[in-house]
């Protein structure tokens, strides 16, 4: 487990300090779990590499990854919370994800953003199937193709 500071900020890979109170209270802003059961929410990050990011002991932002470990990588529930937008947290948080040792063999991610493509453009993500669904490491069509 690591953690990385960036002024008064500290983000860190240890799933003790994932504060699911937080977590569900992100993700009832956000539009793609507004809804997610508490349950679900528990178990699916229980289950997930996650990137917590902290302001003092406040809790204000995460990705959630799922993964093999091996060859792919699903980057999911990326929030940040609204007042701490632009200070460049969520490009911070994408630069130790993407480079985390994790996923050091990786080679094929992919992430679903209706109004971040921006962001992950960045990071070298292609837009794939009409635009919502974004990828890196794949051809445009090896999302759908199981041999891939």
């Amino acid at each position: 487990m690591a953690a990385w500071t960036n002024g008064e900020f500290t983000l860190t890979d240890d799933p003790d300090c994932v504060d699911i109170d937080a977590v569900e209270r992100m993700l009832r802003k956000s539009y793609w779990a507004s809804k997610r059961e508490r349950r679900v929410i528990e178990k699916s990050f229980a289950s997930s590499f996650v990137l917590s990011l902290f302001h003092g002991d406040e809790m204000i932002g995460m990705a959630r990854v799922v993964s093999d470990y091996c060859t792919f990588a699903w980057i999911c529930d990326v929030f940040v919370e609204e007042e701490y937008r632009g200070r460049g947290l969520s490009k911070w948080m994408m630069e130790v994800l993407l480079f985390h040792d994790a996923f050091a063999t990786s080679t094929r991610w992919c992430l679903a953003t209706r109004d971040a493509q921006e962001l992950y453009r960045r990071f070298g993500f292609i837009d794939a199937q009409q635009g919502r669904w974004m990828t890196k490491g794949f051809g445009v069509l090896d999302l759908c193709d199981e041999t891939a």
